[in-house]
């Protein structure tokens, strides 16, 4: 599905989703460059996950959501590759469960600056390689909350993340003309440390069981759209986004 020598960013990818995509991409014989902010123990074991299954890793540390942390990054990746391939826009967080009427200035453009913000800090800073190679793929992962408006206070994420959405779209009509195409996947409940960390298992209980295949999804199952994506298998879709919920929500 991809050669050799293809090198793919996954932001966020010491834990949960990312991790599961960084291993993904792996073991398709990618190269891949292992993002994480603090984390640091998870995400050297992820990269001797990519290298265990055939790929080669590159970790870098940094704060998506801050210009100067994105664009060394990118230039981590630049010295020691002199391409990108693929741009997998994963970082993210709740952050913090809080009601509209208790939210906060600060708590807000922090969610917004980690889910948001980062995919255009990102995209932005990785536009440069893509362009002087006439070609590149960009997967934002949004998510099942951009649509139904989330959980229990939950408003700035969601929101975030029905920004990303819509930088999906608008990110594939500008780029497109570049050879490089945008798309997305919006997961479900998946299995991560996101939900251990921000909610109740009864929640999660009550949630899955009203999602029709009857249970949270696993982060592995949700790398298949990314790769499918990321593919030549791919090459005339542009400024769609796979749900990836388990039939949560349906179109």
């Amino acid at each position: 599905m991809f050669s050799n020598d293809e090198v793919v960013w996954v932001t966020g990818s010491s834990t949960g989703i990312g991790r599961a995509a960084a291993i993904g991409f792996a073991e398709e014989g990618c190269r891949v460059v292992v993002h994480y902010y603090s984390s640091e123990d998870e995400a050297r074991e992820v990269a001797g996950k990519v290298e265990d299954a055939g790929g080669e890793a590159l970790l870098v540390k940094g704060d998506v959501s801050d210009a100067g942390d994105v664009k060394r990054m990118v230039g981590e990746v630049e010295d020691r590759y002199g391409r990108l391939d693929v741009l997998v826009n994963n970082a993210g967080s709740l952050i913090e469960r809080r009601t509209l009427e208790k939210m906060t200035e600060d708590l807000w453009d922090r969610v917004m600056a980690v889910n948001l913000k980062s995919v255009y800090l990102c995209s932005q800073a990785v536009l440069p390689m893509m362009k002087s190679q006439g070609r590149g793929r960009i997967v934002n992962v949004t998510s099942v909350a951009a649509r139904n408006g989330g959980g229990p206070g939950s408003a700035a994420y969601a929101t975030a993340k029905g920004g990303v959405s819509t930088l999906t779209r608008a990110m594939a009509k500008e780029l497109i003309a570049d050879g490089i195409l945008v798309n997305g996947i919006a997961p479900g409940v998946i299995t991560t440390p996101f939900h251990d960390r921000f909610t109740p298992p009864e929640v999660r209980e009550r949630i899955a069981q009203g999602i029709p295949i009857g249970r949270e999804g696993r982060p592995e199952e949700t790398v298949g759209a990314m790769l499918f994506l990321a593919s030549a298998a791919a090459d005339y879709i542009v400024g769609e986004i796979i749900e990836v919920n388990g039939g949560q929500l349906m179109d």
